[in-house]
């Protein structure tokens, strides 16, 4: 390949901004790598100028092309929501075709070497009466390309489990989901109680989802995963013994600027005697969730206790935005109360912060069960796995217990130390890396 000629790898990100923020983080770590590799991403709704800013530093090698949108994604919200959110997305893909097919026949600086897909932003629409045999991952052009998933490799792995369950075994997954039973998943040591699975899945429209999904991720010509193999051994050893791509664990995958939306109750905080920081925010409407940043109150006193502001005056701090991973690095913070986002429980491995688990919604309850059952490195807020029960004195002995915990934090702070190893020269992920880009890079000619 001639010297002005860079390797071009098309991502194309789902439309919520953690998956975008992710995307771009993934896509600097190749190109930090690579110097003869540059990046399109092909960009499907989010703030194009909050895109821009995560990409400052290698904006020479990576460019943004913002797709056009037949109509918003607020229009497509029906009694079928993930329904819905495919017909938005398949309504990008003759944009994404045309761009592609222009990509790979133009001959100049940039010669388009793959592609890669979050795993929300494939295009195809379920079929729920289809066998496995029927299914194929590409691109809108045809070509095979690399998925890559945002979260954990024990939810995939959970989705990977059900797939098989209703394919090969021809299980009925409604009545399944809807059990109050525990099951066995290859990919978790302990049964998984019913009660941690999305409620999202739940419903036939989001196990067709799944379905469908996992369907073209095994034609893919591999998976990049956001984590490492210190943290999930247990799955990644139980991946390497199944027929399904090969795994890629490139993780953690992180924005050191990133932002913080969980919400807990004033009254814990007050009672519970520590001193905090709180990042207070005006959540989206739900069918807006993905694609909307949470706003600023304008007067928190509106939402908080009356007197709360002036009882905890030198005791904690009530704030709008704040720089979550600022915070998280900062050597006084001793907890973490999460919301249980993948990024976000990265991020406070990366810098040995305790968290205590206040799951909302989507993954989030399954990811606190992996790290509490299965890893042991965060403290469980709620037992009940309902957050909208919980009693105030309950989440008030969980701050507590956060703050008391010696032996889960020397376990955090241990991981901390293992997941900043993996990442440089020697480590797992930086070994996997390596191995993506030079399959990768077979594809220059």
């Amino acid at each position: 390949m001639a010297n002005n000629t860079f390797a071009e790898l098309v991502f194309i990100p789902a439309p919520a901004v953690g998956h975008v923020m992710s995307t771009i983080e993934m896509a600097k770590v190749l190109l930090n790598r690579d110097q003869t590799l540059s990046v399109t991403l092909l960009i499907i709704y989010p703030p194009y100028s909050y895109i821009e800013s995560l990409a400052k530093n290698v904006i020479e090698r990576i460019r943004f092309i913002k797709l056009p949108q037949d109509q918003p994604p607020s229009k497509l919200v029906s009694k079928a929501p993930f329904m819905s959110f495919y017909e938005f997305i398949n309504s990008h893909c003759k944009y994404v075709r045309n761009i592609l097919e222009d990509a790979i026949n133009q001959i100049g600086s940039r010669r388009v070497v793959g592609l890669v897909v979050d795993i929300l932003s494939m295009f195809s629409k379920p079929d729920r009466t289809s066998n496995r045999s029927s299914y194929r991952f590409s691109g809108p052009t045809g070509q095979t390309g690399h998925v890559y998933f945002t979260s954990n490799a024990a939810f995939l792995g959970f989705k990977l489990h059900f797939e098989t369950l209703f394919v090969d075994q021809k299980q009925d997954l409604i009545e399944l989901a809807n059990s109050e039973s525990e099951i066995v998943i290859p990919s978790f040591v302990n049964p998984v109680p019913m009660k941690v699975f999305p409620e999202v899945y739940q419903k036939q429209d989001g196990l067709d989802f799944l379905i469908c999904a996992i369907g073209r991720i095994r034609k893919a010509k591999g998976i990049l995963i956001n984590t490492f193999l210190e943290l999930e051994t247990h799955v990644i050893n139980w991946f390497s013994r199944i027929n399904f791509p090969p795994v890629y664990l490139v993780g953690p995958i992180l924005n050191l600027a990133g932002v913080s939306t969980a919400v807990f109750s004033a009254r814990c905080l007050e009672q519970s005697g520590h001193r905090f920081v709180w990042s207070l925010r005006r959540l989206p409407p739900p069918e807006q969730s993905f694609q909307v940043f949470p706003d600023d109150f304008d007067d928190p006193r509106g939402v908080l206790p009356d007197g709360f502001l002036e009882r905890t005056l030198g005791i904690g701090k009530v704030i709008g935005w704040a720089p979550q991973v600022s915070l998280l690095a900062h050597e006084a913070v001793g907890g973490f109360m999460s919301h249980c986002g993948w990024n976000s429980m990265l991020e406070s491995l990366w810098f040995g912060v305790l968290m205590a688990t206040l799951p909302m919604l989507w993954e989030q309850q399954m990811n606190a069960f992996e790290m509490v059952v299965e890893l042991g490195l965060v403290v469980d807020l709620n037992s009940e796995g309902d957050v909208v029960i919980m009693m105030t004195k309950e989440i008030e002995r969980g701050i507590r217990r956060l703050m008391e915990n010696k032996e889960v934090r020397t376990k955090v702070k241990e991981m901390s130390k293992m997941s900043r190893e993996t990442v440089v020269k020697g480590g797992s992920s930086h070994s996997f890396v390596g191995y993506l880009l030079k399959e990768i890079m077979s594809n220059v000619i």
